[in-house]
């Protein structure tokens, strides 16, 4: 029954008493008023609809307590009707809900008196409308009687979106709530949740002790109306919710059954958009689950690039050869062959299909690259000082520029810039006799001859002949650069001549270490991704050889990790740890034992919960810095790109601990003597694990853009706070998280560690900036740069490594890229990450690796080097200009109706470089790609309703 307030003596000098009285109206109390009035019982307005509709329900509901049973179904079936024509607007509740709120608790006892048919069936289902309103104090009652009333009735309930999309918004929530509380017993207090004035309510409608009632229907029951709700969801723009819903439910494959050719892209594109921000294994499903959506609406391209990321080789096989099309199959090659796929996944070695095979072999790479510097008119070689442009360095003191450490950067520098279209001045082009390797000493012959492979990268035909005469001089470093260079320029690119294989393998046993280690970083660097059996016959038993130097087991170990990168090979794997257990201490220590990790961790990336044994077989390892280095190296390698919030979390903890360095160590241990205590402390423990850390924290934030923002955060955290081994590490992390994608805070941020009291952390920041900027000829980074140089014009290792990255920025003269993300961003490269993570890793002791004698481990990011060009090809495969919009990439999944994906765009002709963020889409309908992302080779067919449309414009 309503309330009724009484009537209260108002004072007579209240003015509201006065105003009543003026208009000489009797204190009567509210209801009666309102009654008389025509208003509401919280004093609102009704019209005469309003009010007749309110009278109307009121009676309905009387009837429904009358025990005259006749009347009930024409009472429910006029309910029901009102309901589900009623109309509101989006920031109010339907007038019946409204009306029949004050009732529900009364319907809900008259509905406990009826005995079980179809007419409490239907009564139920109103009931679970009515709950809508009661939400807060009853929780799931919506969901509750939806499910008595399938119980009670025979026939199929009407589906659940007749009622409305607010109605299947609740239930959906609700059934999301029912299975975490009955799965995970997740159960609430729902009294916590209401303020202070509303609990006294809550305990006045419930009136009975509050008992956990029974579960209603079974988890079938509940993922059976989940489908329901989620087919409405689809039907109705509201994909994400759909698939939030059977996210939680846990049936989020049975969503490929209900998706149509309308509904299926905008599904694809938010599930594919939450797997970064899902743990394991949810986010495998779901990229499990948009794959066979892709499958099954024959979107070839999206699967097997979905395929490539889930490195299932069974599922690229399938992929690749589901389509009919010869055309569509090409196009999965060029996507595979970018990807560095081995080919003998998806083709026989002894295939006979020449154009699929060159294809997937990359082997028209070169041909394709100097045809795409020739449009853009960077075909000419580029001399250093147009790297460094010394007049505008504004230089007070001059240096003595035939150095040797000047030439070797100039090595260097050449060989970036110029790399992939063969014709610079120093090296390929050289007068004869007057070859830039003699103006080097030592290992710097070695690192120029090397140069040549990445001068004449991808060109297999005319690299090995220049690069062949180096092969037989007597000199020992100039022979060692030549097999790296074989290796360098082989990279990426298969042949049927196996040249590199043929040259390099004969050296593998060779007794001079630099030959040997030439022969086998060349072979790690020719082959990475090709996962070749020959090849671990090879070199695994280097690894296992007791007798051969750490530096040769390592760089063998290495090249194994490019080799089968990402393939998680058990007997790979057995040989390392057995060495790392096997060696001696001594042996051990020395620096090259992080390689030695790093060739097991390269194993794993990607893999996730698959290195879960190997991280048990690690700790058993005695000496603690190699178990420490080891176990951060796999841990992050196998969750690279992800985005894995915990993972990031794990490595931030092992940033924590505070090691106190050697150097205060021996001024402690001296003090304590000179007081003459005895010193019993354990040994300094290696901090070496921290800085591989901090580079992990970019590796897996990296594949994510919220994560790497956030990583950002971090890293200026850890470059205030952190120990000097962490310091110098900020910088190279930002490099990798940002690699040739230069963003103006980052490059702020690194320009200020550039100047840092620690030239160590200076040092790591110049090279780090050469990263970001790497083949962007950013114009703001080379104006930093340049200033370095003057800066540093007395520090020669600064100098050195400002070169280096002078180089990396105009690297490929602004036509190639080292990041690791392409096809959109979507796919991660593994061996651009074997690459990236192995050059970095040298610059975690600079001083031994770069600044010593192995300053050509820079070359190991050939692997992680590529063209970032779209190129449109023909039918017979040959370059097909047509008009292209290029812009920035915008996000648009989630989003309304057809948002243009692209920003800001500008209209160029192809072949065009793409940046780092950029997209390109057709400006014209008069071709069809083949491929869903406009990167790297396209090929267009013609649209056959094209001149159709001419002639009606016509």
């Amino acid at each position: 029954m309503p309330e009724v307030s009484l009537p209260i003596q108002v004072p007579s000098e209240d003015p509201k008493k006065k105003k009543t009285q003026e208009k000489g109206e009797d204190e009567k109390p509210d209801d009666e008023k309102s009654k008389a009035n025509g208003e509401s019982k919280d004093g609102e307005d009704l019209s005469e609809e309003d009010q007749q509709l309110k009278n109307e329900l009121e009676m309905l509901v009387e009837r429904l307590k009358e025990p005259n049973t006749e009347l009930y179904r024409p009472a429910l079936e006029t309910l029901r009707t009102l309901i589900r024509t009623s109309t509101s607007s989006m920031t109010s509740v339907p007038k019946p809900l409204k009306f029949l709120h004050p009732h529900y608790t009364e319907l809900q006892k008259v509905y406990e008196t009826w005995p079980a048919s179809e007419d409490k069936s239907l009564f139920a289902d109103i009931l679970s409308v009515l709950a809508m309103t009661y939400s807060d104090t009853q929780p799931r009652g919506t969901l509750r009687y939806r499910l008595l009333s399938a119980q009670l009735s025979s026939k199929h309930l009407s589906e659940p979106g007749l009622w409305g999309h607010e109605y299947v918004r609740h239930l959906a929530t609700e059934l999301g709530e029912e299975y975490r509380v009955r799965e995970l017993g997740e159960e609430e207090d729902v009294t916590e949740k209401l303020a202070e004035d509303e609990k006294e309510k809550f305990a006045e409608v419930e009136e009975k002790p509050k008992e956990k009632p029974e579960p209603i229907g079974s988890l079938d029951d509940l993922r059976a109306l989940s489908l329901e709700c989620a087919s409405f969801l689809l039907h109705h723009n509201a994909e994400p919710d759909a698939v939030d819903l059977l996210e939680e439910l846990e049936i989020v494959d049975r969503i490929v059954d209900l998706v149509d050719d309308n509904t299926f892209g905008r599904v694809s594109q938010y599930m594919i958009a939450c797997v970064s921000l899902l743990p394991p294994p949810d986010d495998v499903s779901f990229l499990r689950t948009t794959h066979a959506i892709y499958l099954k609406h024959q979107k070839y391209p999206e699967a097997i690039a979905i395929a490539i990321r889930l490195n299932d080789q069974e599922l690229i096989h399938q992929d690749f050869h589901e389509p009919a099309n010869p055309l569509m199959k090409r196009q999965l090659a060029f996507i595979l062959a970018r990807a560095q796929v081995p080919k003998e996944w998806v083709l026989p070695e002894d295939s006979e299909e020449e154009d699929l095979v060159d294809c997937l072999s990359n082997t028209k790479l070169s041909t394709h690259f100097r045809a795409f510097g020739k449009e853009l008119g960077v075909l000419e070689a580029k001399s250093l000082e147009d790297v460094y442009k010394s007049h505008l360095e504004n230089r007070t003191t001059t240096t003595n520029v035939d150095s040797a450490r000047g030439n070797l950067a100039g090595t260097f520098v050449n060989a970036f810039v110029n790399a992939g279209f063969g014709n610079d001045k120093l090296m390929v082009e050289a007068e004869e006799g007057n070859s830039w390797i003699y103006k080097n000493k030592d290992h710097g012959m070695m690192s120029a001859a090397a140069s040549l492979g990445l001068s004449l990268l991808w060109d297999t035909d005319i690299g090995l002949s220049h690069v062949d005469k180096y092969t037989y001089s007597a000199e020992e470093h100039i022979k060692a650069g030549a097999l790296l260079a074989t290796g360098i320029l082989n990279t990426g690119v298969r042949t049927e001549a196996d040249a590199a294989m043929a040259l390099l393998a004969e050296y593998v046993e060779n007794k001079s270490v630099s030959l040997k280690t030439s022969a086998i970083v060349g072979l790690g660097l020719a082959y990475a991704g090709s996962a070749r059996e020959d090849l671990q016959a090879l070199l695994l038993p280097v690894v296992a050889d007791d007798e051969v130097s750490m530096e040769v087991a390592s760089f063998a170990a290495l090249a194994l990790g490019f080799i089968y990168v990402g393939s998680g090979n058990g007997e790979i794997t057995g040989t390392i740890l057995q060495t790392l257990m096997e060696r001696d201490s001594k042996q051990l220590d020395e620096k090259w034992a992080r390689y030695l990790c790093l060739g097991l961790a390269l194993l794993y990336v990607g893999l996730q919960d698959a290195t879960d044994a190997i991280m048990v077989a690690l700790q058993a390892i005695d000496h603690d810095a190699v178990s420490n280095q080891a176990q951060v190296l796999v841990d992050m390698c196998a969750y690279a790109g992800t985005g894995d919030v915990l993972k990031v979390q794990t490595l931030l903890h092992l940033c924590d601990e505070h090691i106190v360095p050697p150097k205060e160590k021996e001024e402690k241990e001296k003090e304590d003597k000179k007081e003459g205590e005895e010193t019993n402390e354990a040994p300094v423990k290696d901090d070496t694990f921290q800085a591989l850390a901090v580079i992990g924290i970019a590796l897996v934030a990296m594949g994510e853009d919220i994560g790497s923002e956030m990583a950002l955060r971090q890293f200026n955290h850890l470059m205030q706070y952190g120990e000097p081994t962490i310091r110098k590490a900020v910088p190279l992390a930002l490099g990798l998280v940002s690699a040739s994608n230069p963003q103006l805070p980052i490059l702020d941020t690194l320009s200020k560690y550039s100047h840092d009291n620690d030239l160590q952390v200076a040092l790591n920041a110049i090279f780090a900036m050469g990263l970001v900027g790497a083949g962007s000829n950013n114009a703001r980074l080379g104006q930093m740069l340049r200033q370095l140089a003057v800066y540093y014009h007395k520090e020669p290792d600064c100098l050195f490594i400002v070169r280096i990255a002078q180089g990396l920025v105009n690297m490929g003269k602004g036509t190639i890229t080292i990041n690791p993300f392409f096809h959109d961003r979507q796919i991660m490269s593994r061996t651009a990450v074997a690459g990236l993570l192995s050059t970095i890793l040298a610059f975690t002791d600079a001083k031994s690796f770069i600044l010593d004698k192995y300053h050509w481990m820079l070359y190991l990011l050939a692997t992680a080097m590529y063209p970032r060009l779209l190129m449109t090809l023909n039918e017979e495969l040959e370059s097909f200009p047509v008009t292209v919009r290029v812009g920035q990439a915008v996000d648009v999944v989630g989003q309304a109706g057809k948002p243009r994906t692209i920003s800001g765009f500008q209209t160029y002709t192809t072949p065009v470089r793409l940046g780092q963020t950029e997209r390109a889409e057709l400006a014209t309908e008069e071709f069809i790609p083949f491929s869903n992302v406009l990167e790297n080779f396209v090929i267009l067919r013609k649209n056959p309703g094209w001149e159709s449309e001419d002639k009606m414009d016509i």
